[in-house]
């Protein structure tokens, strides 16, 4: 029995050594300030559902060690604020922690690193002394357990430790935490660890006062009369995440450490705002963290480390309404928390399709009428060819049940089937094509290659069917299932 155990965790071991060849991936935070947290089951279900790898967690706790056993998921366990103190000042308290909440799980729970502390220089300064006599108290325990190989140790630091992060090349840490910093990359240098950072464009966008554009904050292409350019390195930044990533790149250089990997264990955009908080939307939202999934997943890094990619967790899988502070600090999970998506998002690796991919779909646009977009909607699922059972209650593409979801699924169906016989994708204005795949979890949208459509533009809508769509009479009605009524939660879509 006990061979077997240490077998398994060496081959874990092995897997751990070759981390860096398995290539880019995007994780997910999961926090607990939630007023109704679903089961620890259900939320493993939703993170197998949406083919997530990586998950964080910002403590260790029991449930969900056990729910992700035998699931291969790759897990960050936590060590909270309040236990900094206690392990950083007591060799035997790291070992009692070890021993409960890492050794018991593995390696039937693929836990792959250890976070001390969430932003301890920052948030609880008074700490600072004791942050890396508890990483390296942490670390001598698992040497102890033959699981330092497999496990790592880092602590998550905000980008607020660096002053001015722009331009990149010349930034530096806040010489206040020198010493400590110092000692810390020391040990990951020591460990064979990474740096974790908590980087937020969103923040950089709102408190900079206009200076960098919401584009640059959002991943969107630039013109070029405004490319974000460092004077020094000459180096184009295209999204505001590679030049933070890159300025703690450049903070490390000059503490003279070669490079240390950086993984971005924090970065996301809030969905929803008060008064104050414009930028704050599901539109935003949607958008940085869908960019956020293909900058990633095409496997290079910042300008100045081009070859280690940006690794990323999002914050995060659910709202944490407890939270306290402006409305936006409730409002960054990309699940409503009865597990509804708050809006489509694919963390598949189809999404490393560049944005010159030869496959296109078409899709309901963004500003498109609800109205406009039902009568569509019916339209579209009344043509014998169309498939539109994927959208039903219970199947896959069901949540989120909107028409801009529905219609986008249903006008896809439609234009992969009858394009080459002149169907075309209009549908009076609301659709539109996109080599962008929308695809999102087990929901899988039917892609087609461009090489038909004239300079990737929209045909004329002659093609399309009746040159009227919303006038004609609703003969090919859908019934019920397009009236919006509150998601189930995902669990019950994998049963």
């Amino acid at each position: 029995m006990m061979l077997g155990k240490w077998l398994a965790i060496e081959l874990l071991l092995l897997v751990g050594m070759f981390y860096n060849v398995l290539g880019a991936f995007v994780g997910v935070n999961i926090g607990t300030d939630v007023s109704n947290l679903p089961e620890a089951s259900s939320l493993v279900a939703i993170l197998k559902a949406n083919q997530i790898t990586h998950v964080r967690l910002y403590d260790a706790d029991a449930h969900m060690l056990n729910a992700l056993s035998n699931t291969g998921i790759e897990v960050v366990v936590g060590v909270t604020n309040h236990e900094v103190l206690g392990i950083g000042q007591s060799p035997s308290t790291a070992a009692t922690w070890i021993n409960k909440n890492v050794v018991a799980y593995v390696p039937s729970t693929n836990i792959t690193a250890i976070a001390v502390g969430s932003e301890v220089l920052t948030t609880i300064p008074h700490a600072a002394p004791v942050l890396v006599p508890a990483m390296n108290n942490l670390h001598k325990a698992l040497v102890a357990s033959n699981l330092n190989f497999q496990i790592k140790v880092s602590a998550p630091q905000s980008l607020d430790i660096i002053p001015r992060p722009f331009p990149p090349s010349t930034a530096t840490f806040n010489s206040t935490w020198n010493s400590t910093i110092y000692q810390m990359l020391q040990f990951l240098k020591n460990t064979n660890s990474y740096f974790m950072l908590n980087a937020y464009p969103y923040y950089g966008y709102t408190n900079g006062d206009g200076i960098f554009p919401i584009d640059y904050a959002l991943f969107r292409p630039l013109p070029s009369v405004k490319q974000i350019v460092d004077p020094n390195t000459l180096f184009h930044y295209e999204s505001m995440l590679d030049a933070m990533v890159d300025a703690t790149y450049y903070s490390v250089e000059a503490l003279n450490f070669t490079v240390i990997p950086i993984v971005v264990t924090e970065t996301g955009w809030p969905w929803l705002g008060g008064a104050n908080e414009p930028d704050a939307t599901v539109e935003n939202a949607k958008t940085f963290n869908g960019n956020l999934i293909r900058r990633v997943l095409n496997n290079s890094g910042p300008p100045s480390q081009p070859d280690i990619p940006i690794n990323s967790y999002i914050y995060e899988l659910l709202n944490e309404d407890k939270r306290p502070g402006p409305v936006s600090e409730r409002n960054w999970g990309v699940l409503l928390n009865n597990g509804t998506p708050v809006y489509p998002l694919s963390w598949s690796t189809s999404l490393q399709a560049s944005g010159n991919s030869s496959t296109v779909f078409c899709v309901a646009k963004e500003d498109a009428d609800s109205d406009d977009l039902g009568k569509g909607l019916n339209w579209a699922c009344g043509q014998i060819q169309v498939n539109c059972t994927p959208i039903q209650e219970g199947q896959p593409c069901y949540s989120p049940n909107t028409y801009q979801n529905h219609a986008s699924y249903a006008f896809n169906d439609y234009y992969q089937k009858m394009h080459s016989s002149g169907g075309t994708c209009d549908f009076s204005g609301t659709a539109t094509i996109t080599n962008v795949d929308p695809s999102y979890g087990s929901c899988i949208f039917a892609g087609s290659t461009n090489s038909s459509i004239n300079g990737g533009t929209t045909p004329s809508t002659s093609a399309f069917g009746p040159s009227s769509l919303f006038s004609r009479s609703p003969a090919l009605q859908v019934p019920g299932p397009w009236i919006i009524v509150p998601a189930m939660f995902l669990i019950l879509i994998s049963l």
